[in-house]
């Protein structure tokens, strides 16, 4: 039988060994890295959500202010073709 020697299974075992030490070693820095980066885009993510948040309410602040002026020119508006009807007649074309 042509077979391996005690000695050579055992170097071969030993080699499977330290391979799969050094990929347990890889998957754990691995893990580790994803972990942060995990962490880095949650950081990230809650801050988009603020800025998020905080230029909706700049909008609605904003559409609310235009909505008030709209209604502050419209009232000018009807003032002043009360007091000048030559302006309605040019708004009306």
């Amino acid at each position: 039988m042509g077979g391996l020697s005690g000695m050579d299974k055992f170097s071969h075992l030993e080699d499977k060994i330290y391979l799969t030490i050094e990929f347990a070693k890889k998957m754990r820095e691995e893990k580790d890295k994803l972990e942060r980066e995990i962490t880095s885009l949650r950081h990230e993510l809650s801050s988009v959500l603020e800025e998020k948040t905080r230029i909706e309410e700049k909008m609605e602040d904003l559409l609310s202010e235009r909505d008030a002026m709209q209604l502050k020119v419209e009232a000018m508006l009807d003032a002043i073709t009360i007091v000048v009807p030559d302006v309605a007649e040019a708004m009306q074309r």
